[in-house]
C-alpha cells in the first residue's frame, strides 16, 4: 500500500539529503564503518560494514522518521502522528516523536515480538495491537489517521523519509571515499533510494546493488514491468524487507539510479547472520544481513551481472532481532553450513543400546546436543525404538562421515 504516486511529490535531490543531514545532527549517530578481513577474503575485494544496527533504536529508520516528523506544520504536529510497523519503523517513529514533542500512536500486529512492543512503548509511543499481518495493521493505522486527523508516517513512500535515509549514503562517502560498490537491502525501497540519490549525485561511478529475499522479491518483476507490481504472500525470515509492493516514490528512484537488484535465499540469510555474529561480533537481524548474504553468494546470486568491484560497503541496516527468532536462525545457519545435524534412526530396544549408539558418535567426534527416545510409536516393531539426535558437527564432510559411521554400525537412518 503506497502513500501516493511519484508524480504527487517533488523529486528527492542531493540538497534534500544534505538538509536532512543537518537536521539529524545530534539526533542520529554517525554509525561506525568496520572493515571485515574475512568477508574481504571471500569476496576477493576489500569489504567494509556500515553498522546501522548500532544506530539509535537499532536501525536506520530513525533518520527518515525524524526528518518526516520534523517537517510537519505546527497544526499537523498538534494532531499527532500514526504509523504501522512490526518493529524498526515503529521504534524510529516513537523516538523521533518523543524528541520532537509529538504524540505518536503506533499500530503493530498482534504477533509482534514482545521486545519490539516494549521498546516502542519505552520510547513513548502509544501502541495498539491490530491484525495478524502488517497489511491489516497498515490499513488500521490509515483508518485511524482519517478518523482523527493524525498524520500517517509511511515507512518508505515519502520524499522526506527517503532524504533522511539518504544520509547513510553521505556518511559512506565520508568514511570510505574510495568506495566503488555499495550493497544494501531493499524492502519498500526507501533506504536504497536515499543512498542512491546521495551517492550518484556525488560519485556516479559507484555501483549500487540492491538485495531482496527471494521469497519477498517484488522489485525484479516491478523493474521488468516498469511500474510497482504487488506480489502475493511475501515470505522470508527477513521481516525488515518483507514488503509485497515497492513504494511509488522510491521505485522511481531505484529504477533510475540503482544498478542491479539481486536476490538471496533463506540459507544465505541465516549463514550471513551467523557470520556477522561470529566473525564481526555484530548482532544483525536477517534483513540487515542481506547485503552480506549477497556477498557470500556473489558468484551464484540470482540477478548478478558481474563481480563486485572493491572497496565494497555492505549496509547492515538493523539489529532488532527477537531472541527466539535469533535462536532459530542461528540453528538454521549452522545446519546450512553443515555444523548442525538432526538425524532419526531405529535401533533394537534393549539395555545399553543407546550407550552403544552414543559410543559410535563419540568415535567420529560428533557432539550430541539433544536426544529424544521413542518406544511407543505404533509404527515401531515390538523390539524397536526410535531415536532422534541433534548433533553439533564440523561441516558437510563431517556430516557425511557421521552418516557413514552409523550405517556401517548397522543402524537404519531414517532422516
Amino acid at each position: 500500500m503506497s502513500y501516493g504516486t511519484a508524480e504527487s511529490f517533488p523529486p528527492v535531490t542531493l540538497d534534500d539529503v544534505r538538509g536532512a543531514q543537518k537536521m539529524l545532527s545530534g539526533v542520529a549517530r554517525v554509525t561506525a564503518m568496520e572493515s571485515s578481513r574475512h568477508l574481504s577474503e571471500l569476496a576477493g575485494a576489500p569489504v567494509f560494514l556500515k553498522c546501522e544496527n548500532l544506530q539509535r533504536t537499532g536501525s536506520f529508520k530513525l533518520r527518515g522518521a525524524y526528518v518526516r516528523i520534523a517537517g510537519l506544520l505546527p497544526e499537523e504536529r498538534a494532531a499527532g502522528v500514526v504509523a504501522a510497523s512490526a518493529g524498526n519503523h515503529a521504534q524510529g517513529v516513537a523516538l523521533a516523536s518523543a524528541l520532537l514533542g509529538v504524540h505518536a500512536t503506533v499500530f503493530m500486529p498482534k504477533g509482534a515480538p514482545l521486545p519490539k512492543i516494549s521498546a516502542t512503548e519505552g520510547y513513548g509511543a502509544e501502541v495498539r495491537l491490530h491484525g495478524q499481518v502488517v497489511d491489516e495493521t497498515l490499513a488500521a493505522a490509515q483508518e485511524y489517521a482519517a478518523e482523527t486527523g493524525a498524520v500517517f508516517i509511511h515507512p518508505f513512500d515519502h520524499p522526506d523519509v527517503i532524504a533522511g535515509q539518504g544520509t547513510v549514503g553521505l556518511e559512506i562517502l565520508e568514511q570510505c571515499p574510495q568506495v566503488r560498490t555499495i550493497v544494501v537491502g531493499i524492502g519498500g525501497g526507501g533506504l536504497a533510494a536515499g543512498i542512491a540519490v546521495a551517492v550518484k549525485a556525488l560519485r556516479p561511478d559507484v555501483r549500487i546493488i540492491g538485495v531482496q529475499a527471494a521469497g519477498s522479491a517484488a522489485y525484479p518483476p516491478s523493474l521488468a514491468a516498469g511500474r510497482p507490481v504487488a506480489i502475493g504472500n511475501p515470505t522470508t525470515m527477513a521481516d525488515g524487507i518483507r514488503v509485497g509492493r515497492p513504494g511509488d516514490v522510491p521505485f522511481g528512484i531505484v529504477s533510475e539510479l540503482v544498478d542491479e537488484v539481486r536476490t538471496v535465499g533463506e540459507d544465505q540469510l541465516s549463514a550471513a547472520l551467523l557470520l556477522c555474529l561470529e566473525r564481526a561480533k555484530l548482532v544483525v537481524e536477517p534483513a540487515g544481513a542481506s547485503p552480506v548474504a549477497a556477498l557470500l553468494g556473489a558468484e551464484g546470486a540470482e540477478g548478478a551481472e558481474e563481480a563486485l568491484a572493491g572497496p565494497v560497503v555492505a549496509v547492515l541496516s538493523g539489529g532488532n532481532v527477537d531472541p527466539v527468532l535469533l535462536q532459530r536462525v542461528l540453528r538454521h545457519g549452522m545446519a546450512a553450513q553443515g555444523r548442525y545435524l538432526a538425524v532419526r534412526l531405529r535401533l533394537t530396544d534393549r539395555p545399553g543400546a543407546l550407550a552403544t549408539l552414543l559410543g559410535v558418535l563419540s568415535v567420529v567426534d560428533a557432539n550430541v546436543l539433544d536426544v529424544s527416545h521413542v518406544r511407543t510409536d505404533p509404527r515401531l516393531g515390538l523390539t524397536e525404538a526410535e531415536v532422534e539426535l541433534h548433533l553439533e558437527t564440523k561441516g558437510p564432510a563431517h556430516c557425511a562421515e557421521v552418516g557413514q559411521a552409523l550405517r556401517e554400525a548397522g543402524y537404519t537412518v531414517i532422516a
